[in-house]
């Protein structure tokens, strides 16, 4: 048996108990993976809270890990025993079911095509922090069809999409001018992921930006008042669904090793940097209170939990 953090009905945090759950074995394409660190996204609590996906009960949360392979199916070609990996376990292509069983526990099986190899230049806590928000935020350039030269006005500097979409759009997707909104205590830090300017929406809404952008990247869902600052020809895409203005595109989310593979060659010339709350790690006995801090939103960057227990009981 492992530790596993488990709900067995949807409801708010408190639904959320540490339990001994039973041990996973690999299918012919699965890893076994000892999990040594994992985020949290607003996807986890929302899927706590009702039943956005058809899933039986008891859930594991969590979808990013990263941690180490200890066991693999018979069709595994790319892994090793030993390797470590990172990566999102949870495939949300094609409308399927997501896994019960979450990266909040010792051991999870994912798909071998879902993992890349952890950069060396990253921690355990840093790997875990990127795939699912790294993922989003590539696929919304690719949605866009963004093309180098353009500008780009992110709404939501400051959050583990946005933080990674500036860096992506002065890194690699070669954006002329990147704008991003936040609330005032991060001004400095989203200048610092290297927004050119940034906007605080305490004190400027976005009827008064004069600028228009070819691609506005909303990562919170404000499309129906974010849609102004585009250009006439832009293009509006939002993250959550369904976008809130007719204009806006959603972007759904390709979970692939291969996004990440791609990723590399910023990662190790620290072009893309992971950004991890300061309030994070935590420990994995404080889940709960894990949870607590992300759904009041006032998270930076991404919120990571760690030391994973080694022993299994």
């Amino acid at each position: 048996m492992q530790k596993a953090w488990v709900y067995e009905e949807h409801g708010p945090v408190e639904v959320l108990k540490l339990t001994n759950f039973h041990c996973p074995a690999p299918k012919e394409n699965q890893l076994l993976v000892q999990v040594r660190a994992a985020a949290l996204n607003p996807i986890d609590f929302k899927r706590r809270q009702r039943p956005i996906f058809p899933s039986d009960f008891p859930v594991i949360p969590g979808c990013d890990m990263a941690g180490v392979v200890v066991g693999k199916g018979e069709a595994v070609t790319k892994f090793k025993i030993g390797d470590e990996v990172y990566g999102n376990i949870q495939d949300f292509n094609n409308g399927k079911r997501l896994k019960q069983l979450g990266t909040l526990a010792q051991l999870i099986v994912v798909e071998e095509n879902l993992v890349a190899e952890k950069p060396e230049c990253l921690s355990f806590e840093e790997a875990a922090s990127l795939p699912l928000a790294v993922q989003t935020a590539v696929e919304g350039f690719e949605t866009a069809k963004f093309k180098e030269g353009q500008n780009v006005f992110v709404v939501g500097g400051a959050g583990g999409v946005g933080s990674l979409v500036i860096q992506l759009a002065k890194h690699l997707y070669g954006a002329s001018c990147v704008v991003a909104t936040t609330s005032t205590p991060k001004v400095d830090f989203v200048k610092q992921l290297g927004a050119d300017k940034v906007v605080d929406y305490s004190e400027t809404k976005y009827e008064d930006i004069e600028d228009k952008f070819d691609l506005v990247y909303d990562t919170i869902g404000e499309s129906k008042k974010s849609y102004v600052v585009a250009k006439d020809e832009g293009v509006i895409v939002d993250i959550t669904w369904p976008p809130s203005h007719p204009r806006a595109i959603y972007s759904s989310l390709t979970v692939s090793g291969q996004i990440l593979e791609r990723l590399r060659p910023s990662l190790q010339s620290h072009h893309l940097k992971p950004v991890i709350d300061p309030s994070s790690p935590y420990n994995f006995y404080d889940v709960v209170q894990a949870f607590r801090y992300l759904e009041t939103g006032r998270a930076w960057g991404k919120v990571v939990v760690s030391d994973f227990p080694s022993q299994l009981h």
